[in-house]
């Protein structure tokens, strides 16, 4: 069913709009999805790209399926399932705006026989704080997902459940809790969901997504799936209406990009509504869930960054956002497996704005390892570092010790290396390591006790001739 990656990549679409980046960095983004795609025998991407606040690059890559006549397309919407949710965010940060909530009004205002009605807040709901039961955690459509249902059915079966935590107290995911927060912000607004967020949102940014649900068949990518290791096969999407509130929208990645500037350029909500979705939740218990209002909360390389992913029957999507670098990368695939969106933007965002690898932590033999060529470093120098030595040493490295060392250290010059000699042990309260410092002609023995820890003290550092 699938062309060969060859062959795909071959028809990948002509980027779209402005080309902005140089020759180089479009063939490193190429390279970077080429590899994802590869490695995960997903069939398509498309991707897009902004810089300065601007989309500078769109492309569609791989087999998107025989319902595009000409793929790989750009045009094509894919579903991006619960990226949605910060869209139903903002649906109810609107609302506030316009009197008709208040984001801490309790669930029981509007719809008083939710679970915990009383308890829960619209902004709980919002931030999966609420403790209602989610309703789809499984990576596959279960039985029931093969009928149609409705949000009250949805609420009726899993938002009436005892909550699985106190409000406040802890964050779990629910899927359920964006369904209630969708069921109030069509009773809040008196339309449809999506209609609301026509007319606010996606027109006045020129977007022009559609109901996922919709979203099948000749015109849309393929959805698809695998089983282990077995061969790609296309998906069977989930009945009518599982995913609305929660994750209900199909667009282009183009599309959720002029999202993604909105964010940037603070349009469309108000500066205060954007920062307010854009703020940590915490706990009640002062604990910090790294999420705001249908957004995760991270930074990269120092710089806050704004991101979520989505997952539906046969499709993944990831979008990320540094709003401080007007910068943003979406990638939507058509497969539910092999994590290539996630590849994609984290191989694009680190692109452009690299991180060096953190270096890895440290055990503690290494650290005191590091300490004892630090100190050994100080004697042959002459400048000993006191606040590393008990009294006992600091007694014993007196003027004419420390003269000593320094003198005979300093004609050897630096080691070739400095290396322990066995494990550490433990004597009349101490840590005992030794080790062998080598030059190129002849060997040293350093032979030390420091007190347990990290950070604890040298008691001994004594250096003496080696075999």
């Amino acid at each position: 069913m699938f062309r060969t990656a060859l062959a795909a990549f071959l028809l990948a679409a002509t980027p779209a709009a402005a080309q902005q980046l140089t020759p180089q960095e479009t063939a490193q983004v190429d390279a970077i999805v080429a590899r994802a795609l590869q490695s995960t025998q997903v069939p398509s991407a498309s991707i897009a790209i902004v810089r300065d606040g601007r989309i500078v690059y769109a492309k569609a890559y791989g087999d998107q399926g025989p319902g595009i006549a000409k793929g790989p397309s750009t045009d094509a919407k894919y579903p991006i399932a619960s990226i949605s949710k910060q869209f139903t965010a903002a649906a109810l940060l609107l609302l506030e705006d316009e009197g008709k909530l208040r984001l801490d009004d309790k669930v029981a205002k509007f719809f008083p026989d939710i679970s915990g009605a009383d308890k829960v807040s619209i902004r709980q709901l919002l931030s999966h704080t609420a403790g209602l039961q989610d309703y789809w955690p499984q990576d596959y459509s279960f039985a029931a997902m093969e009928k149609p249902v409705t949000p009250q059915e949805i609420v009726d079966r899993w938002g009436k459940k005892p909550l699985d935590f106190e409000p406040g107290t802890a964050w779990q995911y629910s899927n359920t809790g964006y369904v209630v927060a969708g069921m109030i912000a069509e009773k809040a607004s008196g339309m449809p969901l999506l209609d609301y967020l026509n007319a606010r949102v996606f027109k006045p940014l020129g977007m022009k997504p559609v109901d996922q649900d919709l979203a099948i068949g000749k015109g849309y990518p393929l959805p698809t799936h695998r089983f282990a290791l077995g061969p790609v096969r296309p998906a069977k999407p989930a009945a009518h209406g599982w995913l609305w509130a929660a994750g209900e929208l199909a667009m282009t990645a183009s599309d959720l990009a002029k999202w993604d500037i909105a964010r940037i350029e603070r349009s469309v909500l108000t500066p205060e509504d954007w920062k307010e979705q854009e703020t940590v939740v915490s706990l009640t218990g002062g604990g910090s869930t790294r999420y705001g209002l249908g957004v995760s909360l991270g930074e990269h390389g120092g710089t806050p960054e704004v991101s979520h992913g989505g997952e539906a029957v046969g499709f993944l999507s990831s979008n990320v956002v540094l709003p401080e670098k007007r910068f943003a990368v979406v990638a939507l695939v058509n497969a539910d497996f092999g994590g290539a969106q996630d590849a994609i933007t984290d191989g694009v965002t680190n692109l452009f704005f690299p991180v060096a690898a953190a270096a890895p932590a440290q055990n503690l033999n290494q650290v005191r390892d590091a300490l004892a060529r630090t100190l050994y470093d100080q004697l042959r120098s002459g400048t000993l570092d006191r606040a590393m030595l008990t009294a006992n040493a600091n007694y014993y490295f007196d003027a004419t010790t420390t003269g000593d060392y320094r003198d005979s250290l300093t004609a050897l010059g630096a080691p070739v290396s400095i290396v322990p000699l066995g494990g550490p042990r433990l004597r009349g309260g101490f840590v005992n390591r030794n080790y062998a410092i080598n030059f190129a002609d002849r060997r040293l023995i350093a032979i030390t006790y420091a007190e347990p820890g990290a950070a604890g003290k040298f008691e001994q550092f004594i250096v003496m001739p080696g075999e």
